[in-house]
């Protein structure tokens, strides 16, 4: 029997959503993974998002880190990403430096199809 590869078999775990963080170099044409993560709600794809943005800003200059620390405190912010997830649509974050630009983002797996 030939199944998708995201379609969940008999005694793996359902998650809903998707959560990706990926940084792309300016001087380069690939993309690096820094993780993802499958989520069986949007607080908990949310959570992960904010987990990620943490790790990344603490490795940032304190100037290119102020937008994600902000984003980390942004409560309103949060809200509209958990009511944009719940409605079923993506939430995307962006972040820069120099030579990168880091991009997270969470989305309901069903919006893949």
């Amino acid at each position: 029997m030939l199944t998708h590869p995201e379609a969940p078999t008999a005694g793996s775990p359902f998650h809903p959503y998707q959560c990706q963080a990926v940084a792309y170099p300016m001087d380069e044409a690939r993309s690096i993974s820094l993780g993802s993560h499958g989520a069986t709600s949007p607080r908990l794809a949310l959570r992960w998002l904010r987990e990620r943005t943490r790790h990344i800003t603490d490795q940032l200059d304190a100037a290119y880190a102020r937008p994600g620390l902000h984003w980390l405190t942004d409560e309103t912010e949060h809200e509209r990403a958990l009511a944009y997830l719940t409605a079923g649509t993506g939430y995307q974050l962006t972040l820069h430096d120099d030579s990168t630009r880091y991009v997270l983002a969470a989305y309901p797996t069903e919006a893949t199809a």
